[in-house]
């Protein structure tokens, strides 16, 4: 191996060691939840704070970072962002009140937003075409093993240490490692332009996505209907549509001096706006994630310790198909593995919906579910935005794809939350043994003293869960069907 290229692949090894901490911190985080709130003495509906600022601050940030990286230098963007994160890190780990934490993650979000995207855009700029899909598929691949590991070694630190500061700490000897390597070794690469930026527009598009996000997490699974029409969720979604249409106005009549931030062209493109939903999409797709330990725990009767274990088959599918969709991508191009793996998504989801009587089989078909979607974590979606997006705008393209992938990660839960409460709350066990929660209801029938009582009702408990979860693995197939759709349709205006 040339010294050129052994530069050139410790560089790359560099931005995946960047995003792989980047991804770990969500899933670090949610093993803690409850440990946080309770240090701070705060209710689970404050906590969650924590992570909606945190995906404000993503959702905002991406695309800017991705268009900054665009025209200032990515190497120089990445070494920024990681240290804002980094010290956002610091921040949160030395947080003596609840609103210093709020601010720091804040802070760690905006650092954490465009590392993915810049990496990405390395990528897509460095390397000929036909290695980028398979590092893109790499780099999925890495989101991948995060939403496994992330969960298990934030345990693991908590109980070693008993200090959920500590969770945060682990990002300063990983950040100092990749900011010293990543001066030495990563090459700059610009897009630059001296043309004006568009301030106007950034500001339209954060306002929009400010707005968007803070309807979205008003809006509460257990009571859906009223907060779909309170006004805390209404007057949000009707100023992101205002700012919205002012942004398509800006980026329509944009002067010839001013750089575009979001190019009119791209706004005014259909495989634009497709591969945006199919972005959402996947991201509604990877929400999946969360709901397996209790799924697990509650159809099964898996106890709550071992419930993780079961993670493993769709975890494991991801990882192996965000690299078989880099594969694919050099292969075959992008429209044909979208359709591969929506294909395999909606074959995955629609077993666990149907074949999955017990935990082996759910193992086997949630594998194939995971294949599927995670095809699209890595090469597919980016390759193909950054065709229609050319070099110029590849960066804010790819940071406007993140931020629909974000969304979908976001609005998921509550859609997810709903369809399984609604099913379990009209079952008439749930009607005999009131409780607020799932949880709830489970732990009452477990303490309950007769044991041959208690094993009825814990059978009936199961089959109901099973039942109303098969709600939400219907609703990932009705997703993946319609990625799959997309991609075929994207497949036949490419010929």
């Amino acid at each position: 191996m040339t010294t050129a290229k052994k530069n050139t692949t410790f560089a790359l090894s560099i931005f995946v060691i960047g995003v792989f901490m980047s991804a770990l911190d969500n899933g670090i985080i949610s093993s803690a939840l409850s440990t946080i709130n309770y240090s701070f003495h705060v209710s689970e509906v404050a906590g969650s704070w924590g992570i909606t600022l945190y995906t404000l601050g993503m959702a905002i940030s991406t695309p800017i970072i991705g268009k900054l990286a665009d025209n200032y230098g990515r190497k120089k963007l990445f070494l920024i962002e990681i240290a804002l994160f980094v010290f956002g890190s610091l921040l949160v780990a030395l947080s003596p009140n609840f609103t210093f934490f709020l601010v720091a993650r804040l802070v760690q979000s905006f650092g954490g937003g465009g590392i993915f995207i810049i990496a990405s855009s390395h990528i897509l700029s460095t390397y000929p075409k036909k290695q980028q899909g398979k590092l893109l598929g790499i780099l999925g691949s890495v989101n991948g093993i995060a939403s496994i590991v992330g969960p298990n070694l934030g345990s693991l630190i908590l109980n070693l240490t008993g200090k959920w500061h500590m969770l945060f700490m682990i990002n300063l000897p990983i950040a100092i490692f990749v900011l010293i390597s990543g001066i030495i070794s990563i090459p700059e690469t610009t897009n630059a332009n001296d043309k004006k930026v568009d301030l106007k527009g950034l500001s339209y598009l954060t306002l929009a996505i400010l707005s968007f996000m803070l309807a979205v997490t008003n809006v509460q699974s257990g009571s859906l209907l009223a907060s779909l029409t309170s006004v805390t969720f209404i007057l949000p979604l009707i100023l992101s549509i205002i700012f919205i249409a002012l942004l398509l106005n800006t980026e329509k009549n944009v002067k010839d001096h001013v750089d575009p931030f979001l190019p009119y062209n791209l706004l005014n493109n259909q495989r634009f706006v497709l591969t945006l939903l199919m972005g959402a999409l996947s991201g509604m797709l990877i929400a999946i994630f969360v709901f397996i330990p209790s799924f697990v725990e509650q159809a099964y009767g898996i106890s709550a310790n071992n419930s993780g274990i079961y993670m493993s088959g769709i975890g494991l599918g991801s990882i192996f198909g965000a690299g078989i969709g880099g594969a694919l991508v050099t292969k075959m191009g992008a429209p044909k593995s979208i359709v591969i793996s929506g294909a395999l998504s909606t074959l995955g989801f629609g077993l666990i919906a149907l074949a999955s009587p017990n935990p082996l089989t759910f193992i086997l078909t949630s594998t194939v579910a995971g294949l599927g979607f995670g095809m699209l974590m890595g090469a597919p979606l980016s390759v193909l935005m950054s065709m229609i997006a050319g070099p110029k705008d590849s960066g804010v393209a790819l940071g406007t794809l993140s931020v629909s992938r974000q969304i979908g990660l976001t609005i998921a839960p509550t859609i997810y939350a709903a369809l399984v409460q609604q099913q379990m709350f009209n079952s008439s066990l749930a009607k005999n043994y009131p409780a607020k929660s799932i949880e709830q209801l489970y732990i009452k029938l477990q303490n309950i003293d007769n044991s041959s009582l208690r094993q009825h009702v814990l059978e009936i408990f199961h089959q109901s869960a099973k039942g109303a979860y098969q709600h939400l693995f219907f609703a990932a197939v009705i997703f993946s069907a319609i990625i799959l759709i997309c991609g075929a349709y994207l497949k036949k205006k490419a010929h």
